[in-house]
């Protein structure tokens, strides 16, 4: 007779959670609202109804923050370097050109605007390179966000690249932070 009750409950805790998605997938775009059928929405209310994929999105969105932190100070660093390279750089070709004959001038200046077209390349080059690095650890974010979703069996998500599919995924995670705030809230109001 428990297991009936118990199973009773989680039968209306699906239904809630599912009539919940129904209610925030008509706030998306009809594009999306179109390729989320009543089956995913229902499997992803099926997924939600222990917890755990809250905690875990939770804890992918903690880690993304993170990620994303370090990589910003890294590019910022970088940039420090850059400016305090051009600064050094501009300091050392005012001091020769003080210290320059004036008929030496004009010799100095071709070598100094190469060596800062130089700088200036590799600057650019470095900066690239950083933005490449960027691009590449926040694509193996979303893939590794992607994986363990799929392995904590949420509906709507496998390791993709595909824009639409990583839009539609996107969604769906903010269905899931949505629903979790609510219950955050209904949880609050409770007390």
């Amino acid at each position: 007779m428990e297991e009936a009750a118990d199973g009773a409950r989680q039968q209306e805790r699906h239904y809630q959670l599912l009539s919940a998605l129904q209610g925030l997938v008509k706030e998306l775009p009809s594009s999306f609202q179109q390729r989320l059928s009543y089956t995913t929405l229902s499997d992803l209310a099926l997924a939600l109804l222990d917890g755990t994929v809250f905690e875990i999105v939770q804890g992918l969105l903690e880690i993304q923050h993170l990620t994303e932190k370090s990589l910003y100070n890294q590019r910022l660093r970088l940039q420090n370097e850059h400016r305090a390279l051009r600064q050094a750089l501009r300091q050392k070709h005012q001091d020769a050109q003080q210290a320059c004959r004036p008929h030496n001038l004009p010799v100095l200046q071709a070598a100094q605007q190469r060596e800062l077209e130089a700088v200036e390349h590799r600057i650019r080059e470095e900066q690239r390179a950083m933005d490449q690095k960027i691009v590449l650890e926040l694509d193996r974010k979303v893939a590794d966000q992607q994986s363990t979703l799929e392995k904590a069996g949420v509906a709507g998500f496998y390791v993709t690249t595909n824009p639409q599919e990583l839009t539609l995924q996107m969604n769906l995670l903010e269905l899931i932070r949505k629903l979790q705030q609510r219950g955050c809230q209904a949880g609050k109001a409770a007390l």
